[in-house]
């Protein structure tokens, strides 16, 4: 039996720290054979890239570790070898992640593409935005949802009556799970957001993280005016320090008008952005969960 304690830099993981145990014997059976134990979770829904049924251990880390043991015995790997990994916080660890969701049960999954950590690699991300979207189409959804983060997800759950795989997390990768929704054929993509995260799609920032875009005060402005704010609300709301503060101003004045034309814009935008390839309907709500607008480009 061997371990190591896994550092993930600089990134969110929720595996820091883990523990990651591999327990090596010599098997009868001739070939390589690998399961998982205590913590390692169970494959039950198709699209993860590993059979059901299986342990949730993704095809690229089975074959480092295998050319990892092979390159110890040897010859003697002929004999036939088993390699057992286990995490003992696995299963404790999955309950802050989706991987029930994703159909993974009991534990972790085992990823990864090189074995090094990337500190703070957004590519960890897209590729789970990838993969749950490869999940949804083996469960045969051809309508999703994309929610800016748990909260807003929790919101369209509680709306929309589509299977829990239809409902993707995509963060501030939006640009990216729009794309991945295209190449996978997905017909609709309804996407639940506030309106901070909307304003910076509908002016094509599709990127929405604060270091890469910031929510622009004078589009918000110009969508008042086209809604019947008269120069003064027009003026505060080109003013507003944040895009909640815009929501505030023009709610007080009745300018409820401008959501469904801030969502028609950001729908229209993504529409565009996958050239076509699928409706959008973009469905913007407030702090509490109530949808303030609605609108749809296909």
């Amino acid at each position: 039996p061997a371990s190591v304690i896994k550092d993930a830099g600089d990134g969110p993981d929720v595996t820091n720290g883990a523990e990651i145990c591999a327990t090596v014997r010599w098997r009868e059976e001739p070939g390589f054979g690998i399961t998982g134990g205590r913590g390692v979770g169970i494959v039950t829904k198709p699209g993860i890239g590993v059979a059901l049924g299986e342990p949730a251990i993704n095809p690229v880390p089975r074959e480092m570790i295998r050319n990892c043991i092979l390159e110890i015995v040897g010859e003697r790997a002929g004999n036939g070898l088993h390699v057992e990994i286990s995490v003992p916080r696995g299963e404790e660890i999955a309950r802050k992640t989706l991987n029930a969701r994703l159909g993974i049960v009991g534990g972790i999954s085992i990823l990864g593409t090189t074995g090094i950590v990337v500190p703070y690699s957004t590519e960890a991300y897209k590729a789970s935005v990838s993969q749950s979207l490869d999940v949804a189409r083996a469960a045969g959804c051809e309508e999703v949802v994309l929610t800016t983060g748990r909260r807003t997800e929790r919101y369209a759950q509680r709306e929309v009556n589509l299977p829990e795989e239809a409902f993707i997390q995509t963060g501030d990768f939006m640009g990216h799970a729009l794309r991945e929704c295209a190449t996978r054929g997905i017909r609709k993509a309804n996407i639940w957001a506030m309106i901070g995260k909307l304003a910076k799609i509908a002016s094509g920032n599709f990127q929405t993280h604060v270091s890469n875009s910031q929510v622009d005060p004078h589009l918000l402005a110009t969508i008042s005016r086209r809604c019947g704010a008269d120069a003064y609300v027009a003026s505060e709301v080109q003013k507003a320090n944040t895009a909640r503060h815009a929501l505030e101003i023009m709610s007080a004045a009745g300018i409820t008008g401008a959501w469904d034309a801030l969502c028609q814009l950001a729908a229209d935008r993504c529409h565009a952005y996958v050239d076509g390839a699928l409706a959008v309907t973009c469905l913007m709500v407030d702090f509490d969960g109530s949808i303030l607008g609605r609108s749809t480009c296909e």
